[in-house]
């Protein structure tokens, strides 16, 4: 299947419409470790946008081999102005904690990037909190650190 990734442990692939709960499952985990609560609304509305194909955002999924979804990757596309390109942003990507340090992170984020080849975008880009550094850890072993700070103005 083209819009798969398979690595010794883990298939990713492109989250399937009937998985709300193994996916809520392993996004709950990620709103805990951020410290930022995945309530019932929001998860609804975040997979009522994954599982339209007209918005933007789209989910991949890790399973093991008794086809359980151990990890995720949110990703979406953006425009480069200024590179005239498009890329991808990595918003979310996560692991369940018992099951980090096999390679699922990184077969994660080599699928956003497969995905970005296929659709010739740039880059794959996407931030992380200063003080994850087993994040940044795995990070620097995958991709450049960039020299750009970011921002948030609240509405």
């Amino acid at each position: 299947m083209p819009n798969e990734t398979t690595t010794t442990a883990v298939r990713v692939r492109p989250v399937a419409g009937n998985e709300f709960f193994a996916w809520h499952a392993v996004y709950t985990g990620y709103g805990e470790f951020y410290e930022k609560p995945l309530h019932d609304e929001k998860a609804v509305l975040v997979w009522s946008w994954i599982i339209d194909p007209a918005h933007e955002l789209e989910c991949l999924v890790a399973v093991d081999g008794d086809d359980q979804v151990v990890g995720l990757a949110h990703y979406r596309p953006f425009s480069r102005p200024l590179d005239g390109s498009r890329g991808l942003y990595l918003d979310d990507l996560f692991v369940l904690p018992e099951k980090r340090k096999q390679g699922i992170a990184t077969a994660l984020i080599e699928g956003v990037a497969d995905i970005g080849r296929r659709r010739g975008a740039s880059v794959v880009r996407w931030i992380t909190s200063k003080d994850n550094e087993a994040a940044r850890a795995l990070y620097d072993t995958v991709a450049e650190k960039t020299r750009w700070v970011t921002y948030d103005k609240a509405l």
